[in-house]
């Protein structure tokens, strides 16, 4: 049985029929839908993104030289900060019409349903940031080898922004000014990525061997990927209790 939420979509209720896949499937789509019927949720990190890296040549030095050198920690401080901004919607609109409630009384194991929402939450924010760092290497000056391995590191990366975000999106869900709490309890968990992510790519831009830090990053990602559904899952189930 199904009923209709605030934003037109459906929401399932508790059915024993419904496989997993077929759920995670259910909530991937759900959450892109949603998106795509709210455009400036989606455009806000990605022009933030830009303006971040458009502005900071201005505000600091133009010097090719002084860009080449610190292209890859802008890159990865405005992704991440891009990442982090649109954090705070990843469970809000589900918690605001009532869809979290029934994903919290589905059958199928809620932590499988959180990593549906947070893959759709990378598509929908870090996906188009890789697509963008490109454009935007050549804009502070990277070479081509530094940009295929700046794309590498934020395809490898982002996903694990989006999946310990999700941690703090949910322990900080219903809460007044979650934004700001949000930032104090993740940034810390994102210093580990960002360094290697800004290291492995000045590495490739002087020549050195870059596997061992891409392989430390993959394993961050399977770390996230095995970790932060559970953790994310059990902060909703507290959430909503307390809320």
């Amino acid at each position: 049985m199904t009923m209709a939420s605030e934003t037109g979509l459906p929401i399932c209720t508790p059915d024993m029929s419904v496989g997993t896949l077929s759920a995670m499937k259910a909530v991937f789509v759900r959450d892109l839908k949603i998106a795509l019927r709210q455009p400036q949720d989606l455009l806000n990190p990605l022009l933030f993104f830009v303006m971040v890296v458009t502005l900071f040549p201005l505000g600091v030095s133009p010097e090719v030289s002084f860009l080449r050198e610190a292209g890859s920690g802008i890159l990865w401080v405005a992704a991440l900060l891009s990442v982090l901004l649109s954090l705070d919607h990843l469970f809000r609109h589900d918690f605001d019409d009532g869809t979290l409630e029934q994903l919290v009384l589905q059958p199928q194991p809620l932590f499988l349903l959180v990593l549906a929402k947070s893959l759709a939450h990378w598509v929908l924010t870090g996906l188009p940031l890789v697509l963008l760092a490109p454009v935007l290497g050549v804009m502070v000056h990277l070479e081509g080898n530094s940009i295929a391995v700046l794309c590498l590191t934020l395809l490898i990366g982002t996903p694990v922004l989006s999946l310990i975000g999700s941690i703090g999106a949910a322990l900080t869900l219903g809460l007044r000014s979650a934004g700001v709490l949000l930032s104090l309890l993740i940034i810390p968990l994102y210093i580990p990525v960002l360094i290697f992510g800004t290291g492995t790519v000045m590495a490739a831009s002087e020549g050195a061997p870059v596997g061992g830090q891409l392989a430390l990053m993959g394993a961050f990602l399977v770390l996230a990927l095995t970790l932060a559904p559970f953790a994310s899952a059990a902060a909703l189930r507290i959430s909503l209790s307390n809320s």
